[in-house]
């Protein structure tokens, strides 16, 4: 055991070089983000591309080099793919400098301020309320609480006291020791806990999860039916092998949504960009997609709608024995005191310290107690916290009500003279002084939570403090309900809590526990939440929401356990966050419409193809086409629009719905034209052009359906996807294998084409009165 000069003194400036040469310095870097040969190796061994280069090595045996373009829209697709991917992760990696942690040790005699990478074996460590353990310790002096529940998911408070160990990763929420360390590195507890936490978590988009179904579905087909389209060719119809593998390719490639998934990681990374340069730290990119179906923010009181600048407002000394030595009980009791909250910083900034009375025993503060004490020499023990823990209802001081009335935070100090501490029980106290305390209401708080109502987020204020104070900063903020508030601490049971979830908009004296309750039950009840906070004891409740928002001038754990950080910790921007979220998913859903219709057509194709073993009527430079004029390039540039419009319906069958009427069309077309050629004598040129250029058209209308309502940007991307394709396909008829439209098949493809559209607007005008929506609403 380290003893009291050690602990004074800690290690000399030669023995941590010592331990450095060893190897005993806590300097593992943790690769909790993917490397970049992880992150090529992820966007280049995907299912998608192994379908598509398996294809090209079969053109390519055939010697169809023509119909290998394709071939650029996958490698473009990695390509994009691999530097969006390590652009995010270095702008994260940048940006989370902000976050970088810094622990206080004795050295050479000295309290001094290191990075905890610097820490090495035994060092002497100080550690206060508030802040996380960076490393394996014993304690060797001091008492405090440590809550592990980020390493073992009990929410319990830990006594911590000499001989003890401190787990890295927990942190302190009450008291300060002095910890020597025992564990450096990888050696750490929390360092063998972490990759799997952070990296193996299972990614929670709907974005994703659509995509892999799409996948599995593909799989499973695709390669049986290549085999049957090919047999049927080559063996039943003696199309020749070069025919009959580029026949059964175009069928397989054009049930590839090759550019929807390169479409969702681009608009998932655009919107980390977007707030990061909002000062928006995105620690999980796929946390940008949840806030788009966010429906209750609860919002912690301090720090959050307030700016969490505590400033003492105004003391009254209620015990007229004391009223001439009050400075130097506050001053002895800050002086004896480890507590070092914000609250606690605001008492310390307005008093000076004293030594008048020396302590015996302290007690330091405890968000689940809401008190502390200290026992002094000729005094007995005060207590300091709030007025509802310390005194009965009908004992609290009128001044108590009216400042709380008012908005302000209130403590109070009490006194039991010539009586000994006793922690398990509370004597009676005699009232000592009462302590107004203020936190201004942040600017723009007002707007931001209107504005957050009017777009169907439902608030709940969670708080730590008393209702009817955080009851009346809600009011001065102008949030609707701050009438409707509860005191948690008169509940016991977890039903109640529950209960007074859907009862209430305001939620004082909550505890960590209670906070991790109410979004739970908000959960149950299918609501989609986001939680802000700034606190160890928002850490439960942060870390079950769905969405979790720390403020960066807040507690490391909350930092580090969150999917966002507000880096310069304004509350006033989480409509960008939430809305951002939104954009993301409503312009994928919209476009994702457009790249499904090729999926759908295609398959329904190649099974009447199988059946009736006639060739796919398209090949696959046809197809490439259809995939960067129509599918790349508008979508490309819608996916950028702004769309805060609240998320309605699931992702995958409002895309599948949407793409199902035009990939219909098609079918019907394609049937039609094919009988009508056989009817009428097409030759084989006239009839593939006829259909090529009605697909076209009915895939052009899914561009136009996607870009209403109409904005300079979108008849722009219209007209010119329209244009543009028609004039391609005339330009490049030779490679496309594809000829002109004649006296004969033009008056048939005008005809189709404005029987496609009616079609398509009279079953699109059914479709938005059935749903009750507007133009306005696609």
């Amino acid at each position: 055991m380290t003893n009291k000069f050690d602990l004074k003194q800690g290690l000399t400036q030669s023995e941590v070089e010592e331990r450095k040469k060893q190897g005993l310095q806590n300097d593992y870097e943790e690769n909790v983000a993917k490397s970049t040969k992880d992150i090529i190796y992820d966007n280049v061994m995907t299912l998608f591309n192994f379908l598509n280069f398996g294809i090209a090595l079969c053109l390519l045996f055939v010697g169809a080099y023509s119909n290998l373009a394709f071939l650029a829209i996958i490698l473009v697709n990695m390509g994009m793919g691999i530097y969006q991917e390590i652009h995010a992760r270095n702008l994260v990696q940048k940006l989370s400098i902000v976050a970088k942690e810094s622990v206080h040790v004795i050295r050479d005699g000295k309290q001094v301020e290191i990075d905890t990478k610097e820490l090495v074996m035994d060092d002497i460590v100080v550690i206060s309320a508030g802040e996380q353990v960076p490393s394996d310790l014993e304690v060797l002096d001091g008492k405090a609480e440590a809550n592990e529940a980020l390493l073992t998911g009990e929410s319990d408070l830990i006594e911590k006291t000499e001989g003890t160990i401190l787990l890295s990763g927990s942190f302190l929420a009450s008291g300060q020791v002095y910890g020597k360390v025992i564990h450096v590195g990888a050696d750490n507890y929390a360092v063998k806990i972490t990759a799997e936490a952070k990296v193996h978590k299972p990614i929670q988009s709907e974005l994703v999860n659509s995509i892999r179904k799409v996948s599995k579905f593909t799989s499973l087909v695709i390669i049986p039916l290549g085999i049957i389209l090919f047999v049927e060719g080559f063996m039943i119809r003696n199309s020749g092998i070069e025919a009959s593998v580029v026949a059964s390719a175009a069928a397989l490639l054009g049930m590839l949504p090759k550019g929807l998934v390169l479409l969702i990681s681009i608009t998932l990374t655009t919107g980390v960009v977007k707030l990061a340069k909002k000062r928006i730290l995105v620690q999980d990119m796929y946390s940008i997609e949840t806030l788009a179906h966010v429906d209750t923010l609860c919002l912690d009181k301090t720090g959050t709608i307030t700016e969490g600048k505590m400033k003492v407002q105004k003391v009254e000394v209620l015990h007229a024995d004391y009223h001439e030595n009050f400075p130097q009980i506050i001053g002895s009791y800050l002086a004896e005191s480890t507590d070092n909250n914000i609250t606690m910083q605001a008492i310390r900034d307005y008093f000076e310290l004293s030594n008048r009375y020396g302590a015996v025993k302290a007690l330091p503060f405890s968000s689940e107690r809401k008190w502390g004490a200290i026992e002094f020499n000729e005094l007995g023990t005060v207590y300091l916290g709030a007025p509802e823990r310390l005194f009965v209802e009908n004992r609290l001081p009128r001044e108590v009500i009216e400042a709380q009335e008012n908005g302000y935070r209130v403590l109070m100090l009490g006194i039991a003279e010539n009586t000994p501490l006793d922690e398990e029980n509370m004597p009676y106290l005699e009232p000592l002084a009462i302590l107004e305390i203020d936190d201004p209401i942040r600017q723009n708080a007002n707007e931001t939570l209107a504005y957050l109502r009017e777009e169907g987020i439902d608030l709940k204020v969670i708080s730590g403090d008393n209702p009817v104070t955080v009851s009346n900063i809600a009011r001065r903020a102008g949030l609707f309900g701050y009438e409707s508030y509860v005191d948690l601490s008169t509940m016991e049971t977890e039903e109640e809590v529950r209960k007074a979830v859907h009862e209430y908009t305001v939620f004082g004296r909550v505890s960590p526990q209670q906070k991790r309750t109410i979004v739970r039950e908000l959960k149950d009840n299918d609501h989609v939440v986001a939680m802000t906070g700034d606190g160890v004891n928002d850490v439960l409740a942060l870390r079950e929401a769905d969405c979790s928002i720390a403020m960066a001038e807040g507690d490391g754990a909350t930092r580090q356990i969150s999917n966002l950080v507000l880096l310069d910790s304004d509350f006033t921007t989480l409509p960008d966050v939430l809305f951002e979220g939104r954009r993301v998913v409503n312009n994928v859903t919209k476009v994702a419409s457009v790249f499904f219709i090729k999926t759908i057509y295609s398959f329904i194709l190649s099974m009447i193809c199988v059946f009736t073993t006639i060739a796919f009527p398209f090949i696959p430079i046809q197809i490439t086409l259809i995939d960067l004029a129509i599918e790349g390039y508008p979508a490309f540039f819608l996916s950028f629009e702004s769309d805060k419009r609240k998320v309605q319906g699931k992702f995958l069958p409002t895309a599948l719905r949407n793409a199902s009427v035009n990939a219909v069309l098609v079918v019907l077309n394609i049937v039609a034209v094919y009988l009508m050629g056989q009817n009428q004598g097409f030759t084989q040129m006239d009839t593939t052009t006829l259909m090529y250029y009605l697909l076209i058209g009915i895939s052009c209308m899914a561009v136009v359906r996607a870009c209403l309502p109409f904005n300079p940007l979108r008849i722009f991307l219209a007209v010119t996807t329209v244009v543009g394709i028609y004039v391609a396909a005339m330009l490049f008829h030779s490679i496309l294998e594809v000829g002109f439209l004649n006296q004969q098949t033009l008056p048939i493809f005008a005809v189709m084409m404005l029987i496609n559209i009616v079609v398509r607007i009279m079953i699109g005008i059914f479709q938005m009165k059935r749903a009750g929506k507007t133009i306005k609403d696609l």
